[in-house]
């Protein structure tokens, strides 16, 4: 049930040099949230539109928000103290269908906070495969690691873990089988990419898409993206229709 949650902030973590987590207590968003899904948080009196926050995991009454600070209402988020309360409207969104069996999420950069709460979710063993730019830019890996069998780490630069993409490990793993699906968000080249090998592997793919958003409820359309169903290609919203898509159904 969407509704406007008023939340007590528990603590607030500066994880790097431009990304917080936020911890709120609010029981009746917490019971509602499911991975995948999103929160419009309101960033101060003078800012009409909501900021977009997805969660990264539930924890009873708590909810935890990783975000980037990218202007002025996530500047005004991440000065948020314990304590003081955010207007939160949701869960807005639809999240990600947690498989039954052996489960992948791939996360690329500030896309990879949701697939934590997703692999939590999971009702069999979760492998991760969690791409960043550098050493300087990892999220959460410790948390990662509590959650999942295995978890695989890529840097572009090759300052941690395997030197490249999430491609490779993810073909690789694919290549082993069994495997009932895969879940990802991150950047929009990363999620084709993704995609397409799980397209390779005959494996469902479930993609989290990153789009702009301006009401979060379907309203302006200003998230539309083309998606294709029975041949026929039309426009969906992100935040009413996705942000989680089946891969197969979106125009890469």
């Amino acid at each position: 049930m969407t509704d406007v949650h008023i939340c007590e902030i528990i603590s607030n973590v500066k994880l790097t040099n431009v990304v917080h987590s936020i911890t709120v207590s609010c029981a009746g968003a917490a019971r509602e949230a499911k991975a995948g899904q999103f929160f419009g948080i309101r960033c101060g009196d003078g800012r009409i539109l909501r900021r977009p926050i997805s969660i990264c995991r539930v924890s009873g009454e708590m909810l935890e928000f990783v975000f980037e600070v990218k202007g002025e209402g996530t500047k005004w988020l991440s000065d948020r103290r314990p304590g003081q309360e955010l207007d939160a409207l949701g869960p807005l969104g639809k999240g990600f269908d947690i498989p039954d069996g052996r489960f992948i999420v791939v996360g690329g950069g500030i896309g990879t906070p949701p697939l934590l709460f997703a692999a939590m979710a999971a009702k069999g063993p979760v492998a991760a495969i969690l791409g960043f730019r550098s050493a300087g830019k990892v999220l959460l890996m410790k948390e990662f690691e509590e959650a999942c069998e295995e978890v695989i780490l890529t840097t572009d630069d090759g300052s941690r873990g395997e030197h490249g993409t999430v491609a490779a490990p993810l073909e690789g793993l694919l290549k082993k089988g069994g495997y009932e699906a895969v879940a990802a968000c991150g950047p929009r080249p990363m999620l084709s990419s993704v995609a397409a090998i799980c397209a390779q592997y005959e494996v469902p793919c479930q993609a989290s898409l990153e789009e702009r958003m301006g009401c979060g409820v379907g309203a302006c359309a200003v998230c539309a993206c083309a998606t294709e169903l029975d041949g026929v290609e039309h426009m969906s919203r992100v935040c009413r229709d996705g942000p989680v898509f089946d891969a197969k159904e979106v125009v890469w």
